[in-house]
């Protein structure tokens, strides 16, 4: 990357950084979650009673169209279905729109989208795409971005792929998009807020990309608000088997999760520990026969492809790489990875145990069977948890249970009771296999 390049890279981060620090500033509770902790006898129910209420006069213009537009299930075609119908707030605003095979359903029947839907928490810390740069030392040779391969460098751009894919939201076009906003019924407040859009359908979409993009860079969609930050702030504790799960993670020759799920120590700020580094790795996860019962005929290869983006890498070794997620609220999710192939938080885990070690488990042929032969030698297999010691996993079971235990800690406190209904052991639970 030359010098201009990475000056109007820097210049884009500007940008979002300050309309991140304008809505900061503004004091935001997009929902009065943390005013408002009435008991709830369902987390799906009570997420939806509180985005069909009036909004609060703190919420600034901007944000609360975007929260309008995000749950605008009008926006599909068929309508139907909205950002939020993937992006589920009860699943840590990632989900499955109802389908069983990890993978989103589409606005269509019979229509899954091609990848896991990620998280759209804590967006307001993902930086710009780009490869190694001799200053980002320790950082990845490849980080940031968008999407699960990083191609898209602005929630702005971002918003036109799903709205435009005919196995997610399925419009023919952007005219169409834009005579959907045109009619919706807060059209007049989206003109207020953008009065000098026009009417051409690019800068009508383009403008509803930011208003999203205001409401996703909020402060309410990056609370920090989990018992590991209360924890982190010297606020509360963890239990024994939580603190075990802990210094596994940390363990270089255990868990070792912290080499690509960042965390600070001794810093009592949790917007240190992001729990990723937003860098790519080759994981060689089994393939997702729910949803791709043979091989399909052109295999995901994540960021030497950056599916339609400029930069693409034609590395081989970056073949079969892929964002590292955020741990946080991963305990409220339903299914796993960048192809849904787990349902469980558990086997997540497990699965990087015993990967190498037991791999007739995760693959039915051979291993990393998902990868082109050609690319099966840069999945990652020299450091822990990966690798053995004298033939043997570096975590046994009592070490996974005490991990999940840790994990469910990054669940922020507006998602626990989803985290209960979504089945995941808790702590107490766990500790009673032991």
């Amino acid at each position: 990357m030359d010098e201009g390049q990475r000056l109007s890279s820097r210049r884009g981060l500007g940008r979002v950084a300050v309309l991140a620090l304008v809505v900061s500033l503004a004091g935001l509770s997009v929902w009065g979650w943390q005013k408002h902790r009435a008991p709830r006898p369902s987390a799906p129910k009570a997420l939806a009673a509180r985005h069909s209420t009036p909004f609060k006069d703190a919420d600034t213009t901007l944000v609360a169209l975007g929260r309008t537009l995000f749950f605008d299930k009008s926006l599909s075609e068929p309508a139907g279905t909205s950002c939020a119908s993937c992006h589920e707030p009860e699943h840590g605003f990632s989900g499955t729109n109802g389908s069983k095979n990890g993978l989103a359903q589409g606005s269509r029947p019979g229509h899954f989208a091609s990848r896991n839907t990620p998280s759209v928490l804590y967006l307001k810390y993902v930086k710009r795409f780009h490869y190694h740069w001799e200053e980002d030392m320790p950082l990845p040779d490849a980080f940031g971005g968008f999407f699960w391969d990083g191609r898209a460098d602005s929630i702005t751009a971002l918003v036109r792929q799903p709205l435009l894919n005919p196995d997610e939201m399925g419009n023919r076009d952007l005219a169409q998009v834009a005579r959907k906003l045109d009619a919706a019924s807060y059209a007049a407040d989206f003109r207020r807020a953008f009065p000098d859009m026009g009417a051409d359908a690019e800068a009508v979409v383009t403008s509803a990309g930011a208003a999203l993009q205001a409401f996703l860079l909020s402060p309410a969609m990056a609370p920090f608000s989990s018992r590991y930050d209360a924890y982190v702030r010297g606020e509360a504790h963890l239990s024994d088997l939580e603190m075990h799960g802990l210094a596994i993670f940390k363990d270089r020759a255990k868990g070792n999760c912290l080499r690509c799920h960042r965390v600070e120590d001794g810093i009592k700020d949790p917007t240190r520990s992001l729990f990723t580094d937003y860098g790519f790795e080759v994981v060689g996860v089994p393939r997702n026969r729910a949803a791709l019962p043979s091989e399909p005929a052109h295999p995901d290869l994540g960021l030497c492809e950056r599916k339609g983006a400029a930069k693409a890498s034609k590395e081989d070794r970056f073949c079969g790489a892929f964002r590292t997620p955020s741990l946080r609220n991963v305990a409220v999710r339903t299914s796993f990875m960048h192809n849904g192939a787990f349902r469980s938080l558990r086997d997540v885990v497990a699965f990087y145990s015993t990967r190498d070690s037991a791999p007739g488990h995760w693959y039915p042929k051979e291993p990393y069977e998902d990868l082109p032969p050609e690319y099966r030698q840069y999945v990652n297999t020299d450091f822990a948890p990966y690798s053995m010691v004298n033939g043997v996993p570096r975590l046994d079971d009592a070490d996974i249970d005490a991990l999940v235990a840790f994990l469910q800690t990054l669940t922020d406190s507006e998602f626990q009771l989803a985290s209960a209904e979504n089945g995941t052991p808790s702590g107490q639970q766990l500790a009673g296999r032991r």
